[in-house]
């Protein structure tokens, strides 16, 4: 039986992986792009940023309803994240569902004058 790698070799990779992605949506190579932050998530599906980042990348490629699953990962992963419920009430709007998009914006509007979205833990 394999043993599983160690954890910091994991987020050496998933990190590695999600600085290729970023360069390959910088030249415009979007379905690369989204190939690599998939992986980011499959190997860390904590990974905030690479949710982010591939609902982010579906958009821009239409994948409008696999983008908005991404969003919605971001959002549970943060849910005080402004720039997370801002880009998912974009991704409703793409997609025609103009109440959860209010409903997200709406979110975002709360982060934005310093109030929460969610109470977090003192620990937190």
């Amino acid at each position: 039986m394999a043993e599983d790698p160690p954890q910091e070799a994991l987020v050496a990779k998933r990190d590695d992986l999600f600085d290729d992605a970023n360069g390959d949506l910088a030249i415009g190579d979007l379905e690369s792009a989204v190939d690599k932050y998939r992986r980011c998530v499959e190997i860390d599906p904590a990974f905030f940023d690479g949710w982010h980042a591939l609902g982010m990348a579906l958009m821009k490629t239409g994948q409008i309803k696999e983008a908005i699953g991404a969003g919605l990962q971001a959002t549970t992963l943060k849910p005080n994240d402004l720039l997370a419920w801002t880009s998912l009430s974009q991704m409703f709007v793409q997609d025609g569902q103009i109440g959860a998009a209010e409903d997200a914006k709406a979110n975002a509007r709360i982060l934005s004058l310093g109030g929460r979205v969610v109470k977090e833990d003192a620990e937190d």
